[in-house]
């Protein structure tokens, strides 16, 4: 997040000059960082182009050519919240540039290269919404893998491997759509609460396209347990999808897909499934209660196969956690139960994937490979979905 006030601040700037090409709005970032953004920044425009805000004072006197304003709330965050867009469209208006580059924590790990396709997209390319895809450790983001991303795939036409991106360029309708989105939340003091840029440019019928940026830190949430951050992130996206479910049911093609160059993994894997199917098998002994308000007996007699499984022969079949998924969320939307606990009871569960995601890239596939099967299989389960979301009391599976 990069601003956190409840109502938007008057900034008390006047606008740079007329025809800037580009806002550059920083998060909080140590000093070499931010050194280290502006000087890849200055490599893709002219200095009069670019208006930076941030709340870093002594990057002002270090770069005296180039037009700084105040960044106002700025605060650190891992992540880019509602009140962030606001901020960003209301510094763009007053600076009346043609695009935003927004930079999040931890965004002096990312290359020259990287931040200039961002910039040529949104100002060169016509694109409106730019998203960066990370080059990351293989088993780094799985929440990302495993849910967010195929769950976006599927639901909103779009190949973007990082829907939840906290690096991206805007244009200045897209960015103002993004406030737009952002304002009811501030007004209900929720300037901390998530949006998702993907299916907001797939719903106006935006230009989307992703860039590759290469290696970047991702930075680590205040509270980076996963009982906290799973139900964050997938129950943020479930209410997202609830509220665009006229668009999403409705058929629509798939970009073609792109060449991305696999991310290596830095040393052999070490990770250790053991401690996850003990959790999924503890949850299959005592959560069959919930479970059984969740998901249809298919899905039920699924998990016991699962349950019997020794380690080394783990696997969870992809459209068995694509259905999963899709049961929890229509839980979701119809509250079955109480959402904290649905959300917790897919903890587990989630588990039993990223083992059987471990295994399978051990041994048979890269990691990449997997990951984007298990999107198709979201793909292929949509009308399942669809059928159960209209048709929830009578649908049988």
């Amino acid at each position: 997040m990069m601003a956190t006030a409840n109502s938007l601040p008057d900034t008390g700037v006047e606008s740079v000059r007329v025809g800037a090409q580009l806002l550059v709005v920083l998060a909080p970032l140590p000093q070499e960082q931010v050194e280290s953004v502006l000087t890849h920044v200055a490599a893709c425009l002219a200095a009069g182009d670019v208006v930076i805000a941030t709340a870093d004072a002594l990057a002002r006197e270090s770069h005296a050519g180039l037009h700084f304003v105040d960044l106002p709330g700025a605060a650190p965050s891992w992540t880019v919240a509602a009140a962030s867009f606001a901020m960003a469209s209301q510094l763009a208006q007053e600076n009346k540039v043609r695009g935003i580059l927004m930079l999040g924590p931890e965004a002096g790990s990312l290359g020259e290269a990287g931040i200039g396709a961002l910039v040529r997209g949104v100002l060169e390319g016509g694109v409106d919404l730019a998203m960066p895809r990370y080059a990351i450790s293989p088993h780094a983001g799985l929440i990302n893998s495993g849910i967010l991303y195929p769950l976006t795939r599927a639901l909103f036409a779009s190949r973007v491997r990082f829907p939840l991106a906290i690096d991206l360029g805007l244009s200045a309708r897209m960015a103002e759509r993004m406030a737009a989105a952002a304002r009811p939340l501030i007004q209900r003091n929720q300037q901390d609460a998530l949006l998702w840029p993907v299916s907001e440019a797939a719903v106006a019928g935006y230009r989307i396209e992703e860039f590759d940026v290469g290696p970047r830190v991702l930075p680590v949430p205040p509270d980076p347990d996963l009982n906290t951050i799973l139900p964050l992130l997938a129950g943020s996206l479930f209410t997202d999808i609830e509220a665009r479910a006229a668009f999403w049911q409705r058929p629509r093609a798939l970009p073609p897909a792109r060449f991305h160059a696999e991310a290596q993994a830095t040393s052999e894997d070490h990770t250790d499934i053991a401690a996850m199917l003990q959790s999924f098998r503890f949850a299959y002994a005592h959560l069959q209660e919930i479970w059984s308000l969740v998901l249809p007996p298919n899905a039920l007699l699924g998990l016991k196969r699962l349950s019997l499984m020794d380690e080394a022969s783990f696997r969870m079949p992809e459209s068995l956690w694509a259905r999963i998924v899709y049961d929890f969320l229509l839980a979701y939307r119809l509250r079955t139960i109480h959402r904290g606990h649905l959300m917790g009871a897919l903890i587990p569960l989630y588990l039993a994937w990223v083992a059987s995601h471990i295994n399978v890239t051990r041994e048979e596939m890269m990691p990449e490979q997997h990951v984007e099967m298990a999107a198709a299989a979201f793909e292929a389960e949509k009308p399942y979905l669809v059928a159960r979301w209209r048709w929830p009391d009578r649908f049988n599976p």
